[in-house]
């Protein structure tokens, strides 16, 4: 709060404005603003928007006149070392990240209650929002009722979870949840929650926020400045605490000219993608204009907005303009909404897409969209862009390339290897290599029936089976990028219905689902006529909701998980996802493939990557006919007869409506507890988190930085993701998390997902680092040079190989700490928040990396742990650690931002070797919340002394 005496220094840049209607509001004036500073003219649209929301809370204490200096007097090239505190108008939360920051609510009013203070101190001061649609699984597919049945699972599944969140409903005043079955948090933010502009008092602001999903960008797709936090910074954010960030650079993306036929929305955003991670813009906004941006439909620009965090930028931010308004018009929007909307940017002269040479940029990328091709992305990357024709070769290459290249370290002669798998469960015999070698002519017939059927279903026992590298095991139409964009999932539901006329099939052993990010998709492939024709390949309505994307893809037949255990099958997975990062999509399937949906059904038809659509027939239809891609792909013109399907605002208004007056009876069975306090009861799926354990209201006395005597958890390489610190998918039975839950009488079938488990410490602790694909480098080679895969140490560097939940308790029990070393981008991926609180719990007091993703450097330091930073050309490697050695780091004695600190190694035969690393405790504010524990207690701490 500001002080009594305060007076807004800005005030005098309130001015009036008026709607189109005549109706007046006030704002915060940029263009008056303009007058003392400039400079502002020339801003990026984006920090205009952050600059509105710097000056209007400007009150002297947190953000004051110098912040709104810095901000308007902004250089595209300056160094850049000042924060910005951005104060956001709302948060947005997905439940896999929701329920965990509603567990810290929840124990700081209990904290509250037991130092004998109001609960309700604790209550979010902004509007939260959390949408139900990370917890559907796909057990069943390719039948009509499928949805119904994943939903009925999904409810016995997460019943205690759900109570919580109807407990959190009724106990703080601006929390609000959409229940499961409406839609993934991206597009329904899209469609629903986003309000172009707020008003409070007759003051008009614009909609910003934070979400708990590092997709949450998707928003800036309709000119909104948002973007992912981890929990830890969302639950800071709506008790009243700005979002801090290092003042950015701003990349301005140039688009001219327009996409070829032929080519989605989805081969574009997948090469914005290639050509941003090339750009190094990690930390920086992307800003998009010129004439190919203002010419771009509000669906693909939400598209590419979407994938900023696989582009690795805080965001990527499209300008407000008319096709922004027609978007509002579309999804249901009141005319007095829009009006104030485009009044409101028209005032402070931010209305259209910049042309080139208008704005000032840090640096300007430029693609013409002319130049892109029908692509791909894979198979471990979103950034790894390969151009269909390429994709089958691009899988042979990398079938024996090493790991450290991406590959698959297999021997190349077995790349043709099918292996029988008995529809009755026996054993899977090795099968013999094809006569055949990869790459050679082969007939039609041979190119398209390498794939006798095994079904998860009895009515398809005793058909024959083989499989193979490559083989197209799991085809989803998923993911919150691609699966609302009407374009591209009527372009699917076309090729569906050309493939099905020319007798096309899909072999129902193939994993196929239809999972849409919106209730509207179904409406529109409903009434255009193509619904039918996708279920009868097998895309049936599976759920509503992130799925296979996130590792929701339910599992395989155990027969094919046999094969491909057995023989080291590399399968393949093809989804409209976003990312495809290692064991994520299922821990089985080692190649996966990001594509547009009409790609996604083309390659379950094949049934193989090994198949060139550009040159292969897709399949062999009526009368044996060799069909190929060309003669079932939609044209463009056939796409857009039918988007007038997918834009009425009745249908949008009517569907959310039921959010409140009928948000489904499974839901409406859902009881929660109630009261200010939550009740805690024995749950494997919530429970008090540790955090506030010895809390007391009194500042704590600093605690001195050093670290001393650490031993070493883990030698990591490079692109290590939050996936493989804290995963979200199946909890292997063996795993540390697998014998707790056993423990507990839970049985198997009962287990559940990591994601879905979030509320419950014991089990998330015991997760870190239980990746089956994560590689720790300290722990010896195989005779081949291949390196063990899944969670495992040696305990001070020596013995057997334990698993980390264990070693880190045997180390915590000596009262040693310990470091973990990685290399680049550590930390890329979902903003999960357990990837830091897990480090946390398990005694990790630093991270020692050659670089960090934005979100996780964050939550890090929120979580009390130091991220430090190799100089350049420095890494573990060139140190020459083994993980034997003991660390001690010695930060400067008042954490400076990015001041230097020293590491000194010891190795086990006494020797020491020193060097200097870079503390990436980036802004004062992150000093603050180290020298407090963290930013948990830094939060509460002032919330009960004010």
């Amino acid at each position: 709060m500001a002080p009594k005496s305060f007076a807004h220094p800005f005030a005098k840049t309130v001015k009036p404005f008026k709607t189109a209607s005549g109706k007046s509001g006030r704002l915060y004036s940029l263009p008056a603003l303009a007058k003392q500073f400039p400079n502002v003219k020339r801003l990026p649209h984006s920090l205009r928007i952050v600059l509105e929301s710097v000056v209007r809370h400007c009150d002297g204490e947190k953000v004051t006149e110098a912040h709104v200096a810095q901000l308007a007097n902004w250089k595209p090239k300056a160094k850049r070392s000042a924060e910005v505190p951005f104060t956001v108008a709302r948060v947005v939360l997905q439940d896999f990240t929701g329920v965990p920051l509603l567990a810290d609510l929840a124990a700081m009013r209990s904290t509250a209650e037991r130092l004998g203070q109001d609960a309700k101190k604790i209550e979010p001061l902004v509007p939260v929002d959390l949408v139900v649609d990370h917890s559907i699984m796909i057990d069943y597919f390719g039948q009509k009722n499928a949805i119904d049945l994943n939903m009925k699972l999904e409810f016995q599944r997460n019943q205690e979870r759900y109570e919580f969140l109807k407990w959190g409903m009724q106990a703080f005043d601006t929390f609000g949840v959409v229940p499961p079955g409406f839609g993934i948090v991206h597009q329904v933010n899209l469609e629903y929650l986003a309000r172009g502009v707020h008003m409070k008092g007759g003051l008009y602001y614009p909609d910003t926020l934070v979400g708990t999903d590092s997709h949450t960008t998707m928003i800036n797709g309709i000119g909104v400045v948002a973007w992912g936090v981890g929990g830890i910074e969302a639950e800071a954010a709506m008790l009243g605490q700005p979002v801090y960030i290092l003042t950015p650079d701003v990349v301005g993306f140039e688009m001219t000219g327009q996409l070829r036929e032929g080519v989605t929305a989805t081969d574009l955003v997948l090469t914005v993608t290639e050509i941003l991670r090339q750009h190094k813009v990690v930390g920086k906004f992307v800003e998009f204009f010129g004439e190919g941006t203002a010419s771009l439909a509000l669906p693909d620009r939400a598209t590419i907005a979407n994938m900023a965090p696989e582009y690795g930028a805080t965001m990527g931010f499209f300008p407000v303009d008319e096709r922004t308004l027609d978007y509002f018009r579309g999804t249901g929007r009141s005319k007095a909404e829009i009006e104030a909307f485009e009044a409101y940017f028209r005032a402070q002269g931010m209305f259209g897409v910049p042309k080139a040479g208008e704005i000032d940029y840090s640096q300007v990328v430029k693609l013409d969209l002319g130049k892109v091709t029908p692509s791909l992305a894979g198979p471990k990357r979103p950034q790894d862009r390969i151009e269909l024709g390429q994709v089958a070769d691009q899988f042979r290459s990398l079938f024996s390339k090493p790991n450290a290249e991406n590959g698959f370290n297999q021997d190349a002669e077995h790349l043709s290897l099918r292996v029988p798998v008995s529809p009755g469960g026996g054993h899977s015999a090795v099968g013999k290599p094809a006569d055949t070698p990869a790459g050679a002519s082969r007939s039609v017939a041979e190119m398209v029936s390498n794939r006798p059927v095994l079904a998860a279903k009895s009515k398809h026992a005793g058909r024959s089976l083989t499989v193979g590298h490559g083989d197209v095991l799991i085809a989803a139409i998923t993911s919150c990028t691609n699966t609302s964009n009407p374009s591209v999932l009527l372009a699917a539901g076309l090729l569906a219905k050309k493939a099905v006329e020319a007798g096309l099939k899909v072999e129902p052993h193939i994993k196929t689902s239809l999972a849409p990010g919106s209730r509207i998709v179904t409406e529109y492939l409903t009434e255009t006529g193509l619904l039918p024709y996708l279920e009868k390949l097998g895309f049936a309505l599976a759920g509503y909701g992130c799925t296979t994307c996130i590792g929701n893809a339910g599992d395989l037949t155990p027969e094919l998980n046999q094969a491909i255990n057995d023989n080291q099958l590399v399968c393949s997975a093809v989804l409209s996802g976003n990312r495809n990062f290692e064991a994520r999509i299922h821990p089985n399937i080692k190649a996966n493939f990001l594509a547009s949906p009409p790609l996604v059904v083309a390659y379950a038809i094949a049934g193989t990557v090994l198949t060139d659509l550009m040159t292969d027939p897709v399949g062999v239809g009526k009368g044996g006919k060799p069909v190929y891609l060309g003669d079932i792909w939609p044209s463009s013109d056939e796409i857009h007869a039918l988007l007038k399907y997918a834009m009425k605002g009745k249908a949008y208004r009517s569907n959310y409506e039921l959010v409140k007056s009928e948000p489904g009876k499974l839901w409406g069975k859902i009881k929660g507890v109630s009261g200010n306090a939550y009740t805690w009861p024995d749950s494997t799926y919530i429970a008090e988190p540790p955090f506030f354990d010895g809390f007391a209201v009194a500042e704590p006395a600093a605690e001195k930085p050093a670290v001393l005597g650490a031993g070493v958890m883990a030698l990591f390489g490079d692109s290590i993701t939050t996936d493989h610190i804290s995963p979200a998918g199946s909890i292997k039975e063996s795993s540390p998390a697998g014998e707790w839950l056993k423990s507990r009488g839970v049985m198997k079938a009962d287990f559940n997902s990591y994601g879905a488990r979030r509320g419950n410490h014991d089990v998330m602790m015991r997760g870190t680092f239980a990746n089956v694909r994560i590689k720790n480098l300290m722990l010896p080679a195989g005779p081949d040079g291949s390196r063990e895969e899944g969670g495992f140490t040696l305990f001070e560097g020596k013995g057997a190989k334990v698993a980390i939940f264990d070693a880190a308790q045997r180390y915590m029990a000596a009262g040693r700490p310990t470091v973990v070393f990685a290399g680049e981008e550590y930390g890329t991926g979902s903003s999960r928040d357990w990837a830091a609180k897990g480090t946390q719990l398990l005694g990790i007091r630093a991270v020692i990396a050659r670089s960090f993703e934005r979100i996780h450097r964050s939550n890090l330091v929120g979580m009390g742990v130091l991220p430090l930073q190799f100089k350049a050309g420095e890494s573990w490697e060139t140190l020459g650690l083994k993980g034997d050695e003991s660390v001690d780091v010695f930060p400067h004695p008042k954490l400076l931002p990015q001041s230097k600190a020293k590491l000194v190694i010891t190795r086990a035969n006494g020797e020491t070797v020193e060097t200097t690393v870079t503390l990436r405790i980036d802004t004062p504010v992150e000093v603050s919340y180290y020298q407090a524990g963290g930013i948990l207690p830094y939060v509460l701490r002032q919330l009960l002394s004010a």
